[in-house]
């Protein structure tokens, strides 16, 4: 299962959190540093091309 029920006392853990299934910490990485590096690539091949 991907996500699981997050077992822990506190949940509200972020590191608890990223600890419940084997994919969490893969999808939370990616979404915070894959997709913003996509982000800044497509902006400076605009400015660099002069495009608008």
């Amino acid at each position: 299962m991907l996500f699981e029920t997050c077992t822990d006392v506190a949940c509200n853990n972020i590191f608890a959190w990223l600890n419940q299934g084997p994919l969490t910490l893969t999808i939370v990485l990616h979404t915070i540093i894959i997709l913003p590096m996509f982000w800044i690539y497509f902006s400076e091949k605009k400015k660099l091309n002069g495009d608008k």
